[in-house]
């Protein structure tokens, strides 16, 4: 391991030890007994503020392949912590096989990576080698993203050009309530994560770049360019595709997803969805509608 590939990996190793709610750890825990899992990721909203309301959002990861084809399988619980605290979490659940793969871009997929170059923590790992092998994925995910940011981006530009550049075209690829502009929030955010990271994920990934008055100018070749936007073009391909198959899959498995979706949508957008019984019986069936209406609220004038 080079010298730089190692920064990167202390970074994120520190990134990934952030001290979370005795709440969080504990849920985690049972989590990982009851799925027999070697490490459990915890991330969004909640693990910036603090918060315990809302949905705390988990990854499980397991030993072992990968049993379902269609992956992550989403799942919701509740419990209660130890002071009587309402909790509830949405769990996606795969191998950590699977989750390494896809954070090195081997697979068809843009969401692993593209969310785990954002914050996460590392709340539970069974032993020190599933945990030094989620923190190389970690690592690895960092690389791919932001090899795909300078292809994305400008010529020449700040990090916060190319990061832009690449959740906005992530987004766009697939099927997403949030506001326009959301890479902003995002980025204006988690703006101490970011800082720094891709200077030392494209080190670590060898791609060679500059830096003048703040301003990064990677060093690809037009070929390097154009190979980097080929293998990105096949996932934005399947990117809305395959976001649908598991939407579909994970209508069957995770019960309450009408009230997480209508909260989801709420808390993006502003716009009330009522969780009638219909729509709580059949998500999926539902959603047309649901997405009709957030087409009219975004197009109604406000103020």
């Amino acid at each position: 391991m080079s010298s730089d590939t190692q920064s990167l990996h202390q970074r994120i190793e520190a990134r990934a030890k952030a001290g979370v709610d005795p709440a969080v750890a504990e849920f985690a825990r049972h989590l990982a007994v009851e799925a027999g899992a070697c490490a459990v990721l915890f991330y969004g909203s909640n693990l910036r503020t603090g918060s315990l309301e809302g949905v705390l959002d988990f990854y499980i990861l397991l030993p072992g392949d990968q049993r379902e084809r269609i992956w992550p399988r989403v799942s919701y619980q509740e419990r209660e912590a130890a002071d009587g605290t309402p909790l509830r979490a949405k769990i996606a659940t795969m191998a950590l096989s699977t989750f390494a793969k896809a954070a090195s871009g081997e697979l068809l997929d843009t969401t692993i990576w593209a969310r785990f170059v954002q914050p996460s923590a590392l709340v539970w790992a069974a032993d020190d080698a599933a945990r030094g092998r989620v923190i190389e994925a970690i690592a690895t995910a960092a690389q791919t993203a932001a090899r795909l940011a300078v292809a994305l981006g400008p010529p020449s530009g700040t990090a916060e050009d190319y990061w832009r550049a690449l959740f906005r075209a992530t987004y766009k690829a697939e099927f997403r309530v949030e506001k326009t502009g959301r890479e902003n929030d995002i980025l204006s955010v988690n703006a101490d994560h970011f800082d720094g990271l891709l200077p030392l994920a494209l080190t670590a990934g060898g791609v060679p770049y500059t830096v003048t008055n703040g301003r990064i100018t990677p060093g690809l070749s037009q070929r390097e360019r154009s190979q980097i936007l080929k293998w990105w073009k096949a996932r934005e391909a399947m990117g809305k595709p395959l976001n649908f198959t598991r939407l579909i899959k994970a209508s069957t498995t995770f019960e309450g997803a009408a009230r997480y979706a209508a909260w989801k949508v709420e808390r993006h957008t502003g716009m009330p969805v009522e969780v009638t019984p219909f729509r709580e019986k059949y998500p999926l069936l539902a959603a047309p509608s649901v997405l009709w209406q957030l087409r009219k609220h975004r197009r109604t004038p406000k103020g």
